[in-house]
């Protein structure tokens, strides 16, 4: 029999492997997270999430990488890694360690990446938001990553020296950066940023840092599968019988 179509909304989950994963990092700890796949075929990439600031509330769970991974294995057979760093705790667990202000969390980056060599995961995307996208910015470049999403960056810890040092780097970068942001609104992120010209800054009117309400979380799944995957857009808007429609 066929059932009425769901709206992909909200907390709505649409099938997927998901996975309680856990990372190890060099300095010794074990942090909590989840892998989530395309349910019956191999990804076509990979999202290597990077929570918002923990002391402010961020974690794994935070909603746009809760939703990205609710949604984006089956919509666009994208992986999604999501992790807790150190010291952050969510319904998944409670990762060890402290806190480090983004100093220490650099292992928490490798252990992230050296999970995705080690399971030969595809096309390895960073996807930082917030808090996020400074250990993105501090400590990606070293890592084989195919490109790199910021979702308002606040540029805190992130230094001209550490945006400089991307120069010449030939994959690229996007930073989504909320019209109405606390942080770092579109004028001075284009100032911010000079350091680092090949950077793709994308203004989104309306937006604000913490990307509430339905229409900024499909703007940005929606941006990040235009870099990841484009051929999987639009992102469709109801699910009915195991099928996008």
């Amino acid at each position: 029999m066929t059932t009425e179509p769901i709206e992909i909304r909200g907390s709505v989950e649409l099938p997927a492997r998901r996975e309680d994963i856990e990372l190890h990092t060099r300095d010794g700890l074990t942090l909590v997270g989840e892998l989530a796949s395309p349910l019956d075929r191999a990804p076509v990439a990979t999202l290597v999430t990077l929570h918002p600031l923990p002391t402010g509330g961020g974690f794994m769970d935070s909603h746009i990488l809760r939703k990205a991974a609710a949604r984006l294995p089956a919509l666009a057979d994208i992986a999604v890694l999501r992790f807790n760093t150190r010291g952050t705790a969510s319904p998944r667990g409670t990762s060890e360690g402290r806190f480090s202000h983004g100093i220490e969390e650099r292992y928490d980056v490798e252990a992230a990446m050296q999970f995705v060599a080690e399971r030969g995961l595809p096309h390895p995307w960073l996807v930082g938001w917030s808090f996020g996208t400074e250990l993105a910015l501090m400590y990606g470049r070293g890592f084989p990553v195919d490109g790199v999403i910021l979702l308002s960056p606040p540029l805190h810890r992130a230094k001209p020296e550490h945006l400089a040092a991307w120069a010449g780097d030939p994959r690229p970068i996007v930073a989504l950066i909320p019209e109405h942001d606390d942080y770092l609104k579109p004028d001075a992120a284009a100032e911010a940023f000079a350091p680092l010209p090949q950077i793709e800054l994308v203004d989104v009117e309306g937006g604000k840092h913490l990307w509430v309400g339905e229409n900024q979380t499909r703007r940005v799944l929606s941006e990040i599968v235009e870099r990841v995957n484009p051929s999987a857009l639009p992102l469709p808007g109801e699910w009915r019988d195991g099928t996008a429609v």
